[in-house]
């Protein structure tokens, strides 16, 4: 698939086709189509796609990263499934790449539903090429129907990174709160209003769930890669203490210092 169609042309506008699930429309307008399996869903997106000054990304397939990271941010929802992708490293001003909400029917059955998270999933991974994944962590809520849904649809999410070999982080809301806006109570328009400042865009992404995968994707990029290395040295100090049971037996402590 060629690049983002209108981005050379039209800096204002991006206008493109994917092929797992719908039409995206630049500037907020919706439209609901069909693929090829027959799942129906619905894909919005009011934010509006552009090549801006410096390293702006111009075709973000082929562009190469160096030593920027890029993070698919996923929200996860059965109704609503949050996507957005951002280029950057540490410390430094996120780029934008893409965003969108997918959108599925309830009057679908949930596992038709899924499959079709899953390859709208799968076909921005293909096209994006993100580096890494970052999920929102499912708590739970008192709305047992809705929770559930967002479990499945995270669910799915994690298994197509994985199938793709890309790792997984899950970050809690308050965890994201406080790296977009310094404090982890804020609210779902304060986080909106940051991320379209941090990203530099026109407008605040609409729906919430838009600027949530964005904000999940910008809290990875300025925290992943302290979260890696944590992770890193967890994994590293279970290897130690797995050697240390095949060396030693079931007790993991050296026969000099056992007690006699």
């Amino acid at each position: 698939m060629a690049g983002i169609a209108g981005l050379g042309a039209d800096p204002e506008t991006a206008r493109w086709t994917m092929t797992a699930a719908a039409t995206l429309v630049a500037n907020g307008q919706r439209v609901a189509v069909a693929d090829v399996r027959g799942h129906h869903i619905s894909c919005r997106t009011s934010v509006r796609l552009f090549q801006g000054k410096g390293d702006r990304v111009g075709d973000p397939v082929t562009r190469q990263l160096g030593e920027r990271m890029r993070v698919l941010g996923i929200d996860p929802g059965l109704t609503r499934c949050g996507l957005g992708v951002v280029d950057g490293v540490p410390g430094r001003q996120p780029l934008l790449v893409a965003v969108d909400v997918v959108r599925t029917s309830s009057d679908l059955d949930v596992a038709r539903r899924l499959v079709a998270i899953e390859e709208t999933i799968d076909s921005w991974i293909a096209r994006y090429r993100p580096t890494a994944v970052a999920i929102e962590r499912v708590f739970a809520q008192h709305n047992v129907q809705t929770v559930m849904g967002t479990a499945q649809a995270a669910g799915v999410a994690m298994l197509v990174a994985a199938k793709h070999g890309i790792p997984v982080s899950l970050h809690t809301p308050s965890e994201v709160k406080a790296s977009i806006t310094g404090s982890g109570r804020a609210s779902k328009e304060q986080v909106g209003a940051m991320v379209s400042r941090i990203l530099k865009l026109e407008d605040v992404p609409q729906p919430a769930d838009a600027a949530d995968a964005l904000a999940l994707a910008i809290c990875h990029v300025w925290r992943g890669s302290t979260t890696a290395r944590l992770n890193a040295a967890v994994e590293a100090a279970a290897n130690h203490r797995g050697r240390q049971r095949g060396a030693f037996g079931k007790s993991a402590t050296p026969p000099s210092r056992e007690r006699k």
